[in-house]
């Protein structure tokens, strides 16, 4: 099959949407040729922020068997949703990742086309695939859903098992002597270089098209927790870095808080090994998912995230992490201090962490029903 992968951004852009179009890209390739069309691929005619017209695509899909198309793409989406018009022969797949909310006035009015035809896209596609059901239910289509629940497919995302895992320390040993060596190491790490300190993490676009993540929400609550001993550390980059830096000055967190920079490959998996807690505050349903959870829980760590429709069937409550409400200072604050006061919780959920990205989140799972969309 000859497949036209569309999608309005691309890796090195930091986003949840870039990383797993260019993982669903590499799977398909295993038995299909793949071709990614995307602002970094093709010259848009159109630019603003992730909304782009990829106008040559016009001409250029004539060939392929298959379009599947990465939703949301303003400007683009268009351009496919004429392509089907004129042209039924390469079937459509839409990838639904999100709804789209707090746009600009200026992008709510470049958005409106992509809005107007959404429906009619929508029952162009042979099948539209989500990593959420529970998030497709609340969202802007679940009017379609509710009318079309075949044409749907929930297949959630995945994490390279053997990349993303627990540090060789926090790995169970079979032999006797290793593990009471682990035990030892452990003790000494967590007693006298750690003193007894929590690890916190975010991971996450500190830029304006990520506002939703909760950045600010994060920092104030970690202003409230004077009792604990903690360091909070801030992977990611944008154009919101200095706001949030200034804030964590204000709040007084100039000591407990890092700013990591963006880090990727080895030198982010470090950091999840690291830590005790990765935090996602997100405030909206622009997050859907939250890639960076199953990252976490493979690593064997702790999640705490907002209770929104897609994140909250992302892992159990009090499982293998903590629900908070989004958007809540309060709330983030007292789950934190519930965490960090309970000694048996951490680990507790640091294991079965493991074990849920092992059953629910490896890549093979995730190849086997992308394959299967193509069948």
């Amino acid at each position: 099959m000859k497949i036209a992968s569309i999608v309005c951004a691309w890796p090195p852009y930091a986003g949840g949407i870039a990383s797993s179009a260019d993982r669903i890209s590499q799977i398909l390739r295993s038995e299909h040729e793949v071709v990614d069309f995307t602002p970094s691929h093709l010259k848009p005619w159109l630019k603003y922020g992730h909304g782009s017209v990829l106008g040559s695509l016009l001409w250029r899909l004539k060939s392929f068997d298959y379009i599947y198309l990465h939703y949301p793409y303003f400007g683009t989406a268009e351009i496919v949703w004429l392509i089907k018009i004129f042209n039924q022969k390469p079937k459509l797949i839409i990838h639904y990742h999100m709804d789209v909310v707090g746009l600009s006035p200026l992008a709510k009015i470049l958005s409106w086309p992509s809005r107007l035809i959404r429906a009619s896209l929508l029952k162009q596609a042979e099948i539209i695939v989500t990593a959420s059901l529970d998030y497709v239910r609340q969202s802007r289509i679940k009017n379609y859903y509710r009318a079309h629940p075949e044409k749907f497919r929930e297949i959630p995302f995945a994490v390279d098992l053997k990349k993303f895992r627990p540090s060789e320390l926090k790995r169970p040993a079979k032999n006797p002597l290793l593990a009471q060596a682990k035990a030892i190491i452990n003790f000494i790490s967590a007693n006298f270089i750690k003193k007894n300190r929590f690890n916190l993490l975010f991971v996450g676009g500190l830029d304006a098209a990520h506002y939703f993540k909760g950045v600010e929400v994060l920092l104030r609550a970690a202003a409230g927790l004077d009792n604990f001993n903690f360091e909070l550390t801030l992977v990611g980059d944008g154009d919101k870095r200095p706001e949030y830096e200034a804030l964590a000055l204000r709040l007084g967190l100039e000591k407990k808080v890092k700013f990591a920079g963006k880090l990727s490959g080895s030198d982010l998996i470090r950091v999840f090994q690291k830590a005790d807690l990765l935090i996602l505050p997100s405030i909206n349903s622009n997050e859907a998912f939250g890639i960076v959870l199953i990252e976490a829980l493979a690593c064997g760590v702790p999640v705490m995230a907002s209770d929104l429709p897609g994140v909250r069937r992302v892992f159990t409550d009090r499982e293998e992490g903590l629900l908070v409400e989004p958007g809540s200072v309060s709330d983030l604050e007292k789950k934190l201090t519930l965490f960090m006061s309970d000694k048996a919780m951490p680990e507790e959920m640091a294991r079965k962490a493991r074990v849920l990205a092992e059953t629910k989140y490896g890549e093979e799972m995730m190849a086997d029903r992308l394959k299967g969309l193509f069948k």
